[in-house]
C-alpha cells in the first residue's frame, strides 16, 4: 500500500484547444485517477478499463482464476502473459540491486501475517523458520515460458510493485496514442509527463507520515513531477494491532519479521513507475543508512526519505536533484 497523494489539477482556461480529459475508477483493490490533454477530444475510459481488467487477471493474487494464483497454485500448462513476465523478470533485477530486500515471493509471510488474502496465523518463531525455507527468488525461474520452483511451496506477490507497473503500462498506451501530457496514478504510484492546461508541470504531494487508517494526512511537501514516476511506500497506515502492539505490512525477507527501524516514509523517483514502487518497499526494509547508501551507487535514483530522529521528531534526507523540484518545504 502506498501513500503518495493525487494533487488534481485546478481548472483554468485550456491552451491550445485541448481539452483536459479525467478517467476515474477503481482496480487492484483502490483507485485510479488519470488527467491528459488531447486535441482530439478522446475519452479512452473503456480501453483503460479492459488493460486494468486484464492486468488483474493475469497479476492479482486476490483473483483467484489469475496467472500468478494458478502459479501459486502448480496447476499444469499455464499460459504466461507478457504482465507476468515482465512482472518477474523485472523483479528478478531488483531482487538482486537490492541483495533481496525487495523479494516477491514473501508471499507465505505476507498470508502468515494476515495481510494477504488468507487468515491471520498464529506467528511463532518455529513457524517463521519454517516459512523462511522456502522464501527467496532465488528458488523460482522461468525456463522455455514455464514457471519452475525448487520448491512447490514458493508462491509470488507481485503487489508490492503491480500498480506501478500497471501505471507504466497506460503511460505506454497513451504514449501510442499521441497523447503528451498526462499524469496517471493508481493506488499512489504517480507517473506524469508534459504539462497541465495551464501550461504548468505537474505536481504531487507527499503525505506526513503520521498513523492514519482512514483519511489522507497533510502534505510533508509537493514536488514538481517533470517526466518521472514517484512512487510512496510507508509504515503508517497499513498495519494490524495485536495485543496492543503495531504490526507493520512490509516485512523482512530474511527474518519473516515486519520491518523495524527509524525509516518512516520513502519516495522513490525513477523513469518508471514499476522500480519506484519496487524500490520504494526495498528501502523501508533495508533502512535509512543502507538506503543512502544505495542512492549513493545509482545516482539516477531520487528518494525522499522520512525518518525518525532519536527524539522521536521527523527529519528528512532526500537526493539533491529533488531541490529543484521542491514547491514548498516544511
Amino acid at each position: 500500500m502506498k501513500y503518495l497523494l493525487f494533487i488534481a489539477c485546478t481548472f483554468g482556461q485550456f491552451l491550445n484547444a485541448q481539452e483536459l480529459i479525467q478517467i476515474n475508477g477503481f482496480t487492484q483493490g483502490t483507485t485510479f485517477h488519470i488527467q491528459y490533454l488531447d486535441i482530439k477530444n478522446r475519452n479512452f475510459e473503456h480501453k483503460v478499463v479492459k488493460i486494468l481488467t486484464d492486468f488483474d487477471n493475469s497479476v492479482s493474487t486476490y483473483n483467484a482464476n489469475s496467472i500468478i494464483s494458478k502459479v501459486n497454485r502448480n496447476e499444469k500448462n499455464i499460459k504466461l502473459d507478457t504482465y507476468f513476465t515482465t512482472c518477474f523478470t523485472e523483479a528478478k533485477h531488483l531482487f538482486e540491486i537490492t541483495h533481496g530486500a525487495f523479494d516477491p515471493t514473501v508471499y507465505p509471510l505476507v498470508n502468515a501475517w494476515g495481510f494477504g488474502p488468507e487468515k491471520k496465523q498464529a506467528i511463532e518463531q518455529t513457524k517463521l523458520d519454517s516459512i523462511l525455507t522456502f522464501v527467496g527468488f532465488d528458488k523460482i525461474r522461468i525456463d522455455k515460458g514455464t514457471v519452475v520452483k525448487s520448491d512447490p511451496r514458493v508462491q509470488l506477490d507481485f503487489n508490492a510493485f503491480a500498480q506501478g507497473y500497471s501505471v507504466d503500462v497506460l503511460v505506454d498506451f497513451l504514449q501510442k496514442k499521441g497523447i503528451k501530457d498526462f499524469i496517471i496514478e493508481i493506488g499512489g504510484e504517480v507517473r506524469a509527463h508534459g504539462h497541465d492546461q495551464d501550461q504548468f508541470i505537474w505536481r504531487v504531494g507527499i503525505e506526513q507520515p503520521i498513523e492514519n487508517k482512514i483519511q489522507n494526512n497533510a502534505h510533508q511537501v509537493i514536488i514538481e513531477l517533470d517526466n518521472k514516476a514517484v512512487a510512496t511506500s510507508g509504515n503508517y497506515r497499513r498495519f494490524i494491532e495485536v495485543n496492543g502492539k503495531k504490526i507493520v505490512h512490509n516485512l523482512n525477507p530474511s527474518t519473516g519479521l515486519p520491518t523495524s527501524n527509524n525509516l518512516l516514509s520513502a519516495s522513490v523517483f525513477c523513469s518508471d513507475a514499476l522500480s519506484a514502487d519496487a524500490l520504494a518497499t526495498g528501502f523501508l526494509v533495508m533502512g535509512l543508512e543502507k538506503t543512502k547508501i544505495f542512492l549513493e551507487l545509482n545516482p539516477e535514483i531520487g528518494a525522499y526519505l522520512i525518518y525518525s530522529n532519536d527524539k522521536g521528531e521527523f527529519e528528512v534526507f532526500m537526493s539533491p536533484q529533488l531541490e529543484h523540484w521542491i514547491k514548498n518545504k516544511q
